[in-house]
């Protein structure tokens, strides 16, 4: 009997759909989404093309999977925290920030945000399924923490159509230059100063 190990697709079939992910999130963010194919997705998982159609119709669902199992959960947490947190409108933020960021900003997901302006326009079902999904819910999740502040009088009377893509602005850049010519200019070593500072200055413009 031949003491070769078997394939990886054999030897562990339940990993077969958290490597497929994982292999799609890497290249999604390395080429882009147009430019990824399911053949190479399927070679950096280890499993055969076959395999991969038992568990994805098309890179679209395999995309849109990526989302609702790695980002979505990350929004759902901070709704949770948004309703629970017992403590002050400041240590709610910080929290949320920081959290989102351990969580999505210093990962692979935050390619995700860039893939998604630049490839939006020329896959428009893909945009809409995003700002259903990510866009709107994180709007909405932020908008609730402002009326919370508002309702315990810690926070002023802001835009709340406005103020939520004003705060989290700067997190994406921040996501988007990780994956492009650094833009922002804000180094690895610098990113905790950079959070930091971002935070005092939204606080000190919000707090009462």
């Amino acid at each position: 009997m031949s003491s070769d190990p078997k394939p990886r697709w054999e030897r562990r079939k339940d990993a077969r759909p958290q490597e497929l992910l994982a292999a799609a999130l890497d290249l999604f963010v390395e080429r882009g989404f147009a430019a990824t194919r399911l053949d190479d997705i399927a070679k950096k998982a280890g499993v055969s093309k076959g395999t991969l159609y038992l568990y994805f119709i098309s890179k679209e669902e395999l995309f849109k999977t990526v989302v609702r199992e790695n980002v979505v959960p990350v929004i759902g947490q901070a709704e949770e925290m948004v309703d629970q947190f017992t403590g002050s409108s400041a240590e709610l933020f910080r929290e949320i920030i920081m959290g989102w960021w351990q969580a999505m900003g210093s990962t692979q997901l935050s390619g995700l945000s860039k893939l998604m302006m630049a490839e939006a326009s020329n896959f428009p079902e893909l945009a809409q399924f995003y700002n259903e999904e990510v866009i709107a819910r994180s709007d909405a999740m932020v908008v609730r923490m402002l009326k919370r502040g508002m309702a315990r009088g810690e926070i002023r009377p802001l835009n709340l159509e406005m103020a939520p893509r004003i705060l989290i602005a700067p997190m994406i850049m921040q996501m988007i230059s990780r994956h492009s010519t650094n833009a922002c200019g804000v180094q690895d070593h610098e990113l905790g100063p950079y959070i930091d500072t971002y935070v005092d200055m939204v606080l000190h413009g919000m707090l009462v």
